[in-house]
C-alpha cells in the first residue's frame, strides 16, 4: 500500500508539473527599419524573456524590407521608419488594418564626429564642409527628412553637389564616423549612450514628423508568436525602451 501511495503521489507531482509547464515557444521573423536596430534587438531580449518567444531580426532600409516583402520574403511583422509602407500593405491586402500603429517617433539630428564642429544650423548654412551625409531618401524616411529640413533652411540647392547618400540610415552613418563625411544627418537613436562630436539636434518644426509603424502580415495572423510581439510593443516595457533610444511616442517623449 505504502509503495502505491508514493506512486500515486509521484504521478500526481509530474501531472502537476506538466499543467504548470509554458505553452511550446515560437519564433517570428520580423523585418525592422535600420534605424531601429539596437533598440530591437534589446526589445527582441524583453520579448524572449517575458514570453519565451523568439523575434527574429533582420535590418535594412523601409524601401528594401517593403520590396522583399512585396516579393514574397518570409517576414511576418514589418517595423518600418514610416507610417506610409505599412499602409501600403494594408491597403495592397498584406497587411492586417487593425494591426497598425506608431511604435515610436523618430528625430533627425546632424552630427559630426568632430568636437565642436557642428554648432546649430549656422553650421550647415556655412557649407564649409566638403561631405554631407544622408540616407537614400527613397528607401529611408530619415534621408527625406534631411532633404525637407535643408530645403526649410533654405540650403538644399547651395550644398547639393556635397551631399553623399547612404542605402540605409545605418549606412549614412557610417560615412560620418568613418571620415569619408564630416557630418551628416542620421538618427538620434544611433547616437543613444553616444557623447561623442558633436550635435545639433534639428527642430521638429523643420520636417514632417517621422512616424514608425509596426503591421502584422495576413501571413502571421495565426502566428502566436507574431501576434505576441505585436501586442509586446505596446507595453511600458517597450515605451521605456523606445525613449531610452531617443524616440518620441504617441503618448509623449
Amino acid at each position: 500500500m505504502l509503495r502505491l501511495k508514493g506512486f500515486s503521489l509521484a504521478v500526481g507531482v509530474v501531472a502537476l508539473g506538466l499543467a504548470a509547464a509554458p505553452a511550446v515557444a515560437g519564433q517570428t521573423h520580423v523585418a525592422v527599419a535600420a534605424n531601429f536596430t539596437d533598440a530591437a534587438k534589446e526589445i527582441a531580449a524583453a520579448f524572449r524573456q517575458k514570453t519565451g518567444h523568439e523575434a527574429v531580426l533582420s535590418f535594412g532600409s523601409s524601401g528594401q524590407l517593403y520590396t522583399q516583402i512585396t516579393q514574397e520574403a518570409p517576414f511576418q511583422i514589418l517595423l518600418s521608419a514610416d507610417d506610409a509602407r505599412p499602409k501600403k500593405l494594408v491597403e495592397d491586402g498584406s497587411g492586417v488594418a487593425s494591426s497598425r500603429f506608431t511604435y515610436a517617433i523618430g528625430k533627425l539630428v546632424l552630427w559630426s564626429r568632430t568636437p565642436a564642429y557642428v554648432k546649430g544650423e549656422d553650421t550647415l548654412k556655412a557649407a564649409t564642409y566638403n561631405k554631407i551625409s544622408i540616407a537614400n531618401p527613397t528607401a529611408a524616411p530619415y534621408g527625406a527628412a534631411a532633404i525637407e529640413a535643408m530645403k526649410s533652411v533654405g540650403i538644399y540647392e547651395k550644398i547639393q553637389p556635397k551631399i553623399v547618400q547612404g542605402n540605409s540610415i545605418a549606412q549614412a552613418f557610417q560615412f560620418i564616423d568613418s571620415g569619408n563625411a564630416e557630418l551628416g544627418f542620421i538618427a538620434a537613436s544611433q547616437l543613444a549612450g553616444n557623447e561623442s562630436g558633436s550635435r545639433w539636434m534639428v527642430p521638429q518644426a523643420l520636417y514632417t514628423p517621422i512616424r514608425q509603424d509596426a503591421v502584422l502580415l495576413k501571413r502571421a495572423e495565426t502566428s502566436e508568436a507574431a501576434v505576441a510581439f505585436m501586442a509586446f510593443l505596446k507595453s511600458p516595457d517597450v515605451k521605456a525602451i523606445v525613449q531610452r533610444f531617443g524616440y518620441a511616442s504617441d503618448t509623449g517623449s
